[in-house]
């Protein structure tokens, strides 16, 4: 019997399929959220950049939760050097990862485990 304990969060998050659909609404709510759209609406006017990207926050994410998928993009650190984001843009990023996840109808241990790694990169992303 499959239980939640005995599959990756890879695989509770629906697989490479699962999480590209995932972050497909993630950044959708982040255009949309008046603390952070700022720095997501310019990516509408390049697609060929928004595609990029997404596919390494897909390869990322697959990878980070135990998906046999290699991310070959930049670290946390080196991707957001310079941009100062305050603790209410990160925490506008937070809310939107975590509802939309709700919207997906994940289940209350896979939402735990990905706040942690959310909060695990927090310092990463926060440094100037």
């Amino acid at each position: 019997m499959d239980t939640v304990a005995q599959k990756t969060l890879y695989e509770r998050l629906g697989g490479k399929e699962g999480i590209a659909s995932l972050v497909d609404d993630i950044v959708e709510a982040h255009m949309h959220n008046p603390v952070i759209q700022v720095r997501f609406l310019p990516y509408k006017e390049d697609p060929e950049n928004l595609k990029k990207i997404k596919g390494h926050l897909v390869d990322f994410f697959s990878e980070g939760s135990g998906g046999n998928v290699s991310y070959k993009g930049r670290d946390m650190e080196t991707t957001h050097k310079g941009m100062n984001i305050s603790e209410a843009e990160y925490m506008a990023a937070t809310d939107d990862i975590m509802n939309t996840l709700d919207k997906h109808g994940i289940d209350e241990q896979s939402k735990k485990d990905v706040l942690a790694i959310a909060y695990s990169l927090k310092e990463q992303i926060m440094k100037l």
